[in-house]
């Protein structure tokens, strides 16, 4: 009998699954999203991969439209699909993105009109909104006048 078969006779044996193999429920996408997208940014990767959703798309267009990564695209792979997310850097190899940061959460969730938008470094971040009108910045939410569900800052 060789190591391997020992070690999972006696994961059986103590009712232990092998958790190499299981697959996690996701609670909060957009979190994990940006948690992706921060750890591969702090080690300098070219991209990231996360799962694909509607709203996790929307970040990824409006982070694209902001300037914030290179581009995105989508990837059936025959279930939910996945996005794969080509990050930017600077000429000195430093991330555009400094801080992401979760602002909404499953428990308590942010809601602003309009005027009461946050402004993110004075202008110089951005603001992701969930609108009537889609996933926006904080910019084209001012402009198309609408408010909405506060999910993330940027800078």
């Amino acid at each position: 009998m060789s190591f391997r078969n020992v070690i999972e006779a006696d994961k059986r044996r103590r009712g232990l699954r092998n958790t190499r193999f299981e697959i996690m429920s996701l609670s909060d996408p957009i979190a994990d999203m940006l948690t992706r997208i921060r750890n591969a940014a702090r080690i300098n990767k070219d991209q990231v991969i996360i799962k694909a959703s509607n709203i996790c798309e929307g970040i990824a267009r409006v982070l694209k439209e902001e300037g914030y990564i290179d581009d995105y695209d989508r990837i059936d792979d025959g279930k939910q699909g996945i996005l794969r997310i080509m990050l930017k850097y600077d000429q000195d190899g430093r991330s555009i993105i400094n801080e992401i940061q979760r602002t909404s959460k499953p428990g308590c969730r942010i809601y602003a009109s309009v005027d009461d938008l946050p402004r993110v470094l004075a202008g110089m971040g951005i603001a992701i909104i969930s609108t009537s009108k889609g996933v926006m910045s904080d910019q084209s939410c001012r402009e198309a006048n609408v408010g909405g569900e506060v999910l993330c800052t940027v800078s």
